[in-house]
């Protein structure tokens, strides 16, 4: 990622950077989706994109692969947050779901095998509205939003299963 790029501010009330998740937002909960907020995109941003994904999967001492939770894209430029819970019904009006690494859209709560597992919601401001992708997974977002990124942002959540 270019380090031209701004910066912007992700945070979420239900946990800070580097710190573990509550567990209504896992398997072992509830399972929603944390309540997000995001400082001020710049001026000519036209529409907002995250990607929630686990690097650490299945096992943080021998990840394999990164786990998506979670795309959504579409977001509208003047928005700053998304609720707790956020679903198609929820989010704003034109806003898209994409879909997790279990082909289904939407949020899919953390759950992790073995071991404590980073979660990175990553933010980015774009140039440009993507309208319907035809593929609406993070490697189809990424590759649309590939030139058209203003800023982004990140932050990072840890979970590990409570033991039986």
């Amino acid at each position: 990622m270019s380090a031209a790029r701004a910066k912007i501010t992700l945070t979420s009330p239900a946990f800070k950077d580097g710190e573990a998740l509550p567990t209504r937002l896992t398997c072992e909960g509830d399972g929603v989706s944390p309540e997000l907020a995001w400082s001020d995109p710049p001026g000519e941003t036209k529409s907002l994109a995250l990607i929630v994904d686990d690097p650490d999967a299945p096992d943080p001492a021998r990840p394999q692969r990164t786990f998506v939770h979670w795309v959504v894209y579409d977001i509208p430029a003047t928005a700053r947050s998304l609720p707790e819970g956020a679903h198609l019904d929820s989010a704003a009006v034109g806003t898209r779901i994409g879909h997790n690494d279990v082909n289904k859209p939407g949020w899919y709560p953390p759950c992790p095998p073995i071991g404590r597992h980073r979660y990175f919601f990553k933010i980015y401001a774009l140039d440009i509205q993507l309208g319907a992708l035809a593929t609406a997974s993070k490697a189809g977002l990424e590759e649309a939003m590939e030139g058209h990124v203003l800023a982004e942002g990140v932050l990072v959540g840890t979970y590990e299963k409570r033991a039986e």
